[in-house]
């Protein structure tokens, strides 16, 4: 199976033709020309200082409450890092990240996997186990189009995920590097937006809204705590690349950001409704919630369907797929992550159809 064969599902990532190619080599020029000196220095540890002010604009915080890292997956581990012991307990959603779950045993942390519903977190779950005893460092939350279910939570279980935290004296680490790509419905108020007492720590990326190849995220947290971060960000790398975040920042204050934001927002817009469409043509006894932005769909397929075999199946057949029990502690044998932001419309079909293939054969 040749590369240009294979239809892939499996990476969260915009496919080139909606990259702003064109905008971000005018970028890399305007950031050369305009502080060749900042561009080419060793620079800070928490980042490219022109770029952590336009950030703490966005958030509407200081920029001592910011620093840019190496996507928004250093920005987790950062976190994790400085907070998490072993044996610390740790909350996560059921389904959730499939890094973020081996970053956390990598730590040696005790994870808790809280189901998720159509509008987020089991609010009623996660409040039992609270009242059980269970002490959090933190729960770890994606708010928005979250990887890899899709779903979105809602804007009442935010409040009331701020309240536990309040309660019972854990972080809320808002993880939300899809929040922008939005294809309906209306924006939702973060968390850090709405949090009073310093209990939200929030993550993004550049990734999901420029490129991926920019590696640029960053996190938002309480200025002490950013400083501590970033005290141990200079004993590991003095700073980070200062060159492709000049290159980000250039682009922002340029406003090509928001016609990138718009541009894959409309095109993963039309790839997710057609995805849907396909599965339900083709994949009988599937179901699934359609998202509202972001880069990923779950599908829940029938019960005698075994990801573990439906896997190099339909690898052989040119289709790639992420099986659902890599997001899970246990579980998840029936289910699938589809990543609809690396295919163009043309290949979502031939690719759903080549996956009810596979699933005829394993069911054989």
């Amino acid at each position: 199976m040749t590369a240009e064969q294979l239809i892939s599902f499996a990476r969260g990532a915009p496919s080139l033709d909606i990259v702003d190619v064109e905008g971000l080599k005018a970028a890399a020029a305007r950031a050369f020309d305009a502080d060749p000196a900042g561009v080419t220095a060793y620079g800070t540890s928490v980042g490219y200082l022109p770029l952590r002010k336009w950030i703490a604009d966005k958030h509407g915080v200081s920029p001592d409450q910011v620093i840019v890292t190496n996507g928004s997956l250093q920005a987790d581990a950062f976190l994790f890092g400085h907070l998490v012991q072993p044996g610390d307990d740790v909350v996560v959603e059921k389904p959730t990240y499939d890094r973020t779950l081996l970053n956390l045993q990598n730590l040696g942390a005790k994870v808790h996997q809280v189901t998720l519903r159509p509008d987020g977190i089991d609010i009623d779950e996660l409040r039992t186990l609270l009242e059980s005893g269970v002490r959090p460092k933190l729960a770890h939350i994606i708010p928005n189009y979250q990887n890899p279910a899709g779903l979105t939570l809602s804007a009442e279980k935010r409040r009331e995920l701020l309240a536990l935290a309040e309660q019972f004296e854990f972080i809320i680490f808002e993880d939300d590097p899809y929040v922008d790509i939005r294809f309906r419905g209306e924006p939702l108020p973060s968390m850090l937006s709405m949090d009073t007492n310093n209990l939200v720590v929030h993550a993004s990326s550049f990734t999901k809204t420029v490129c991926p190849g920019v590696r640029v995220g960053y996190l938002v947290g309480p200025a002490a705590l950013i400083d501590a971060i970033a005290k141990k960000a200079t004993n590991l790398y003095i700073s980070p690349g200062m060159v492709s975040e000049a290159i980000v920042h250039q682009f922002c204050v340029s406003g090509d950001i928001d016609k990138s934001v718009q541009k894959v927002s409309a095109a993963l817009g039309e790839r997710a409704k057609v995805l849907a469409e396909s599965i339900r043509k083709h994949i009988p006894g599937a179901t699934f919630t359609e998202p509202d932005g972001g880069y990923f769909l779950w599908v829940d397929l029938p019960a005698d369907v075994d990801v573990d075999k439906l896997f190099p199946a339909a690898m052989k057949k040119g289709v790639a797929i992420v099986k659902g029990s890599d997001f899970l502690l246990e579980g998840g044998r029936n289910s699938v992550r589809l990543a609809y932001s690396a295919v163009t419309v043309d290949q979502i079909d031939e690719g759903v159809r080549r996956i009810a293939e596979a699933i005829d054969e394993v069911r054989a």
